[in-house]
């Protein structure tokens, strides 16, 4: 275990497991596609979604076979779900047999969610602007910051004891990135996760595989 501080003006201890985990974010959504704002409404993956679920099943059977001594755990929103449902039937393994977990949740941007960031911007400009300043610790109405959201995932972590298959979001993986590599905070807000590769997090180092 190496622990390690969110550079943030939250302040927690992370700690890195000693152990492999692969990460995947779910697949894409027609709000992904829209850029309608996300965050912890739940929107079930489209077909081009399936398609890359199917896909990073297809590669974690080839990086680590069924997996024996793999935890399998997901967020509990429908998208990450059915995520981790069609990696597992890819590996030949029960689409059930996996547990949730909320802290791997989105990020939450309270009223924010199902809007468009140009309505938004129509009616509280000072918000998105403040937002565009400091997007790492900006709260929207109601939500949280990627801050707070670094939080439940640092602590996820620190419970982390095995050898490990993750299903979560954008927004956690942000956060990953932020502890791990410990980006700035608006360098990690801003980072593109893609929704068809695999991230290993292994001997304290990130990797796309």
């Amino acid at each position: 275990m190496r622990r390690i501080s969110l550079s943030s003006r939250i302040e927690v201890p992370v700690i890195l497991p000693d152990s492999v985990i692969y990460f995947s974010r779910h697949g894409e959504t027609d709000w992904n596609v829209t850029e309608r704002i996300q965050g912890q409404a739940d929107v079930d993956i489209n077909a081009r979604g399936r398609a890359q679920a199917d896909r990073n099943g297809d590669l974690m059977k080839s990086l680590i076979g069924a997996g024996a001594e793999f935890d399998f755990v997901a967020s509990p929103l429908r998208r990450t779900r059915e995520t981790m449902e069609r990696i597992r039937t890819r590996m030949g393994l029960d689409p059930a047999a996996y547990r949730l977990d909320r802290r791997l949740m989105e990020v939450s941007f309270g009223d924010w969610q199902g809007l468009f960031i140009e309505d938004i911007a129509a009616k509280t400009p000072e918000l998105v602007e403040e937002r565009a300043r400091d997007k790492w610790n900006f709260v929207p109405p109601g939500g949280e910051s990627y801050a707070m959201l670094g939080v439940r995932v640092a602590s996820w972590l620190s419970e982390v004891t095995g050898p490990t298959v993750c299903v979560c979001h954008g927004g956690c993986l942000r956060t990953i990135f932020q502890m791990v590599n410990k980006l700035d905070g608006h360098d990690a807000a801003n980072l593109v996760i893609t929704q068809d590769r695999i991230l290993r997090l292994e001997n304290g180092q990130l990797t796309w595989v």
